[in-house]
């Protein structure tokens, strides 16, 4: 048997966390079109009879603008030195820049073996992929291209194979029937912060944290869940809410809804928005929504 961790890393918004979820077979990580929707390292775990991979889903690589995106780009860094293998996500619908190739080099010099997942082929020209996997190989970088489309489930099989094959002989390191290392509490908060990044633009959902305070299961097998929403500024929380509470009411009905999903069994939600100013660069308040080193 085969097993190992393999660490998926790339560029914000490049489709890692849509990757994994798609290999794993269920929802591990949430997703969303706008960069800094992973803000933690998450273990997708996927088991079969011989091979077991275990995904490090980690936050998208950019320039770090406060306290909490510091500490993203450490926890990146850090997963990066500790698997077996990397698997560099790439957005094959942005082309390839200057600094992807100087990104994806600095990686495939390491010391730990490499390839990369060309992604979202399905919403690009298809004459680019082969151009593009060119320019890497003229620019040095020396490794596997997979061009996949999570969405269309395009090459995915081909991918899985190939990276069971790369790990190492071992045993399970994770039981067969646990998909992620998360507790359920966490992406019940996950959730949440999905469905806001999904609703609103620009700064706001960058600026929200989730805060869980009751997590709980009643005898009738109905989870009474209250939560508070943090942002950054009186006019954020204003715009959260809406007028006559429409917008917080429409978020957390789509909230409920998956989180039903994903526990199996009826939601009882209430939600509170609450105000932080610049959580983001305070460490008192980042260590208290969970965000620790």
């Amino acid at each position: 048997m085969k097993s190992g961790f393999i660490g998926v890393i790339g560029k914000a918004n490049a489709g890692k966390s849509t990757l994994i979820n798609v290999l794993v077979g269920e929802k591990v990580a949430i997703v969303s079109p706008k960069p800094q929707t992973t803000r933690d390292a998450i273990l997708g775990i996927l088991t079969k009879e011989d091979y077991q991979i275990v995904f490090v889903d980690t936050p998208g690589i950019y320039k770090s603008k406060n306290k909490l995106t510091d500490k993203m780009m450490k926890t990146a860094e850090t997963a990066a030195k500790d698997v077996d293998f990397i698997l560099f996500v790439h957005d094959g619908h942005g082309g390839i820049s200057d600094s992807d190739i100087s990104l994806i080099k600095r990686y495939a010099d390491s010391d730990i073996p490499m390839a990369i997942a060309y992604t979202k082929i399905d919403i690009m020209p298809k004459e680019n992929i082969p151009a593009d996997i060119k320019l890497l190989y003229e620019n040095g970088i020396d490794c596997d291209v997979f061009p996949v489309s999570a969405r269309k489930r395009t090459n995915i099989a081909k991918l899985e194979k190939y990276l069971a094959d790369r790990l190492p002989q071992g045993e399970k390191v994770i039981s067969e029937d646990i998909v992620s290392d998360k507790s359920e509490k966490f992406m019940i908060s996950e959730i949440m912060r999905e469905k806001i990044l999904l609703k609103f633009s620009e700064e706001i959902p960058h600026g929200v944290a989730i805060s869980v305070n009751v997590f709980k299961k009643q005898e009738n097998g109905v989870y009474d869940i209250n939560l508070d929403i943090v942002c950054e500024k009186p006019n954020h929380k204003a715009i959260i809410i809406g007028k006559q509470g429409k917008a917080l009411k429409e978020v957390a009905s789509f909230a409920r809804q998956d989180m039903e999903k994903f526990l199996g069994a009826k939601v009882f939600l209430t939600t509170y928005v609450k105000v932080k100013e610049d959580w983001r660069n305070r460490p008192n308040i980042l260590t208290e929504l969970g965000y620790n080193d």
